[in-house]
């Protein structure tokens, strides 16, 4: 469509994202009765999941991952790899007979100028009038790849994470992963296991867990821990941890004051799910190092002074929900990560819904999306009167 031709449309509940959280709501709101238009601004349903590193599996279970109308078949196993949520996701589509508008890019949401609802507008050059709008855009709609000193110099490779599919483009080469998150311990895991040289960039304290203790998946542990008082539930928590992963301190990883309970509670941060980067860091398969002090020529100086020879940096530093990109002229309350404090919109954002950022619950976050879909659905019904 020609950008400078406008068209305009209207719509009862407008949800911006075709992923899961976008669709867990519009299946929640025709549950309730009521109307909603799904659009995103990729060309396929669930397109982050099929973008997503090859080796990717759920770290959740999926008798507690899987959204509202459609539980994840028999067959898949108790933790579902990439492809098989993407199966899942193109099915939950279909079973609930919701046809997104893909191609569709949101440029910017505004109040309506006179009475309730809200504007939408489209790199297409269209506008969506809507009495609700809700942002399932996901906490991963922008790459955080901060320039590195030296990085000039450096003279290989400087990548983010999301350009990481599998270990085969990194053979035979020394690859430096940046940061231990979830996916920094995960990529580092695969091209250890793929026969690459790589080493983690760690500098400050984490949390790790491993997915299962004596067979018993931690994130239920964790669910069950998250109902008693959080000062037990924190000492239970940290009990757990200390005896199942230990000090890891002489492999240079540090371990957080707080508990990993309070950590997701209070700051949103989800603790390392370890799914065995821990073994190959203890047999010396997988080097840690601390924070990079600069780049070099073929090489990196961490901040312990010591260097050593790099062909590729891989940035696995995160991501930015960038939603004040979406609300240019409407102020939103964002947490320090930039996470909507809420997920139903109050005072002048009344009408507008988030749903999959905010994850401070033990369970992982398709399970949070679940609830919170649920939740926006039950909101709109009965502020229409349904």
């Amino acid at each position: 469509m020609d950008p400078t031709t406008t068209t305009r449309s209207e719509v009862d509940t407008l949800v911006i994202g075709a992923g899961p959280a976008g669709l867990a709501t519009a299946a929640c709101l025709a549950q309730q009765g009521e109307r909603s238009l799904v659009i995103d601004q990729a060309r396929e349903v669930a397109s982050s999941w099929r973008h997503h590193y090859e080796r990717l599996h759920l770290h959740t279970v999926k008798t507690h991952s899987a959204l509202p109308g459609l539980p994840f078949p028999d067959s898949a196993p108790r933790y579902v790899p990439r492809q098989g949520v993407v199966d899942y996701l193109t099915r939950y589509a279909d079973r609930h007979g919701i046809e997104p508008e893909l191609g569709e890019s949101v440029v910017g949401i505004e109040p309506a100028a006179r009475g309730a609802g809200w504007i939408t507008r489209t790199a297409s050059g269209r506008v969506i009038a809507s009495r609700q709008v809700v942002v399932a855009t996901g906490a991963n709609r922008r790459p955080r790849a901060p320039a590195l000193p030296g990085q000039g110099h450096f003279g290989g490779r400087v990548l983010h994470s999301r350009e990481y599919r599998n270990a085969a483009p990194f053979a035979n080469q020394r690859v430096l992963v940046v940061g231990m998150g979830n996916t920094g311990a995960e990529i580092a895991l695969d091209l250890v296991e793929h026969g690459v040289r790589a080493a983690l960039s760690v500098r400050s304290p984490i949390n790790i867990v491993h997915r299962d203790v004596l067979g018993r998946p931690t994130q239920l542990s964790s669910i069950m821990l998250s109902r008693l008082p959080p000062a037990l539930g924190d000492a239970a928590a940290t009990l757990l941890r200390n005896l199942s992963v230990g000090d890891l301190g002489r492999y240079g990883l540090h371990t957080a004051d707080m508990s990993p309970l309070r950590q997701l509670r209070e700051e949103g941060k989800t603790p390392v799910i370890d799914v065995g980067t821990v073994a190959r860091i203890k047999r010396g398969d997988l080097q840690v190092y601390p924070g990079i002090q600069t780049l070099l020529h073929g090489g990196v100086r961490f901040t312990d002074g010591t260097e050593h020879p790099f062909d590729t940096v891989l940035l696995a530093t995160g991501y930015d929900a960038a939603l004040n990109e979406l609300f240019p002229d409407t102020p939103l309350p964002l947490d320090a990560r930039g996470m909507p404090a809420e997920v139903v919109g109050q005072g002048a954002l009344a009408g507008v819904y988030f749903v999959g950022f905010d994850v401070r619950q033990p369970g992982g976050l398709l399970r949070a999306i679940a609830a919170q879909a649920q939740q926006v659905a039950a909101h709109i019904a009965q502020a229409n009167g349904g």
